[in-house]
């Protein structure tokens, strides 16, 4: 039998894996490789990176567990869209397997792989793994794509069936994996990147990381709906970043929740979805990376006043959410969901920055990027991409901040300089009078900054930007 090569990306797990299904039935040697792509570790400015430590110390779980069952995994730094092809002619593999990626970046450089491969006389075989629908398999009746959720919800669980949720169980198989005997580690230094605040972060990486979160979650998620709204509760999943890099499978989750009738379990399950709505939306329309889904509102003439977008980075816009949200990003590189949807909106119709420039920031801090659901919901929350709202839905930071936390406490947790504020002052601490100032110690102007701009104001200029756009 020939030897086949797995080549592992965003899928940094064993069970339930498509690509190693695969490969383990054509019934001979398996061999495994990662790449630390030097086509993307080198646009990264910051090198102690939080998603390259987490991929580090996933591919070395990756490693140890193939290790465990016989196998071994070749671990590469430099361009993929060579060191692949090398690989596979070195270790005289027929066929190199992989998950299928849909960022237009990556589809770009499997093209050069699968060329350079053909030209070996070998073939490069992608395979869905990280969506449970991919690229044509949910369209409308039309045959086009959709463009709004909600009937895209809807055709998606119309043409679910349990095929779509199987289980990839290739344990049996495992005695087919080959060892990499010459394959080492390399050291985060040797990559060019140093550790990050990662474990004081206690995010745990791999299988086990995205296992422990998992159990931990399925014990909340019946209060999913009623919570995840609010950024100073224990709502949220905190699997984003598992999904990212694949330390779980997406069938798991699925299967899971849609067992599970509870409010919690069926809301949970909308947001998987918005997921595979983005990566349908990004494969169909790969240009929406630079430019609006709706490409008239391209031609609006973002102001971006100086010193505003510096503001929005440093949480100096003298708002509390806002500032509480950015100083979470960049303290931790997570972001509560409701925030990055205030904080976007807030960036471009309060502030009047071209939303390009806050996905880019995003794209540059989040721990768990994702190239099309960042897009995806920065250009909702501009109003220029698949929404079914119009663009005068323009968030008001204060009634945001008072509707989701209500008493302050995420506000104080990472803003403690607005600790002792009263509660009736949290949101809005430019109301407070000076002798609450005096009695609070703190004082608008000297340890907090007075708001950027007037929201009344800014909504103003916001409908005017938009209303003259042909």
């Amino acid at each position: 039998m020939t030897a086949t090569l797995v080549w592992f990306r965003r899928d940094l797990r064993l069970a339930d894996h498509a690509a190693l299904a695969y490969a383990l039935d054509t019934g001979g040697p398996v061999h495994a490789a990662f790449v630390f792509d030097t086509d993307i570790l080198d646009t990264l400015k910051a090198r102690a990176d939080r998603r390259v430590e987490f991929i580090w110390h996933s591919v070395g779980a990756l490693k140890q567990a193939l290790e465990q069952h016989g196998g071994g995994l070749y671990i590469l730094h430099g361009p993929a869209r060579r060191l692949i092809p090398e690989l596979a002619q070195r270790l005289a593999v027929g066929q190199v397997h992989a998950n299928r990626d849909y960022e237009p970046a990556a589809r770009a450089r499997d093209a050069i792989v699968a060329d350079a491969l053909a030209a070996q006389g070998r073939e490069l075989c992608l395979h869905k793994d990280q969506v449970v629908f991919d690229t044509d398999e949910i369209l409308t009746l039309a045959g086009t794509p959709f463009h709004v959720f909600t009937p895209y919800k809807r055709a998606w669980l119309a043409r679910l069936g349990g095929e779509h949720l199987a289980v990839y169980d290739s344990e049996a198989h495992y005695s087919r994996l080959a060892a990499a005997p010459d394959s080492v580690m390399p050291d985060l230094a040797d990559l060019g990147f140093t550790a990050s605040n990662l474990a004081e972060l206690n995010i745990v990486p791999g299988e086990a990381g995205a296992q422990s979160l998992w159990r931990d979650f399925q014990t909340r998620i019946e209060n999913y709906k009623t919570l995840r709204d609010f950024p100073a509760r224990k709502g949220p999943s905190y699997l984003s970043v598992h999904l990212r890099f694949g330390t779980v499978s997406i069938r798991e989750l699925a299967r899971h929740v849609l067992a599970d009738a509870g409010e919690g379990a069926q809301t949970w399950l909308s947001e998987l979805i918005w997921r595979e709505f983005y990566q349908m939306l990004l494969w169909h329309h790969p240009e929406t990376v630079a430019r609006a889904f709706q490409h008239r509102f391209d031609a609006i003439p973002w102001p971006n006043p100086p010193g505003n977008f510096e503001a929005w980075c440093t949480a100096r816009t003298g708002y509390p959410l806002i500032d509480a949200a950015m100083r979470q990003l960049n303290q931790t590189g997570y972001m509560h969901n409701r925030l990055r949807m205030i904080t976007a909106s807030f960036l471009v119709k309060d502030l009047h920055v071209d939303w390009r420039r806050g996905e880019q920031y995003f794209a540059a801090n989040l721990v768990d990027y994702d190239q099309a659901a960042n897009i995806g919901g920065w250009q909702w929350s501009a109003s220029v991409g698949t929404d079914a709202q119009p663009w005068f839905r323009i968030f008001n930071p204060v009634t945001q901040s008072e509707k989701f936390d209500p008493e302050g406490g995420f506000i104080r947790r990472y803003l403690p300089e607005l600790a002792p504020l009263p509660e009736r002052y949290i949101h809005a601490p430019w109301r407070m009078p000076e002798t609450v100032q005096e009695q609070c110690g703190v004082r608008i102007g000297r340890d907090y900054p007075p708001p950027r701009v007037d929201h009344a104001v800014a909504r103003v200029v916001t409908l005017e930007l938009f209303k003259a756009c042909p």
